[in-house]
């Protein structure tokens, strides 16, 4: 069953963007993600629609962030997304006519809802600027001997 990692991606474009002094470009982050600077574009078209990034066309142009990292949560990266499924998981049939179904729908339901519930709230409470400081935490205590350019 395939996952979806967009917004795994999209916290580590951000977290990339928020480690630069001026724009990165969409090949720039394609190569660090390695995919094709379109879906970068695509998907950071998105947030740039929602005020969290912004770009710029041309020589010295590129992606920037453009949001308060203190006040940005994982959560609403999340929403920017559009708020893809959570769970890979779900009922065999939606409206089933078996009664036996019918019960394990109701349980099966009410533990997605619960789920969803605590893992968004769980997003809602770490921001970029908290990944960011993690970042920089796992960065100081790398051995020097463990360097690598594609921090």
């Amino acid at each position: 069953m395939k996952t979806d990692s967009r917004l795994s991606g999209v916290l580590h474009v951000l977290l990339h963007m928020a480690e630069s002094a001026k724009p990165i470009t969409s090949d720039a982050l394609a190569t660090m993600m390695q995919t094709n600077p379109v879906v970068i574009r695509r998907i950071l078209g998105g947030l740039r629609e929602q005020g969290l990034v912004q770009s710029e066309k041309g020589h010295g142009g590129g992606w920037q962030l453009s949001c308060d990292m203190e006040q940005v949560t994982l959560r609403n990266i999340y929403d920017a997304l559009g708020a893809p499924t959570l769970l890979a998981i779900g009922n065999r049939t939606e409206l089933p006519a078996c009664l036996v179904e019918q019960a394990v729908n109701a349980a099966m339901d009410q533990a997605f809802a619960d789920a969803e519930a605590l893992l968004l709230a769980r997003l809602g409470k770490v921001t970029l600027a908290q990944l960011s400081a993690d970042f920089h935490r796992r960065l100081k205590e790398r051995a020097p001997s463990q360097g690598d350019p594609h921090v």
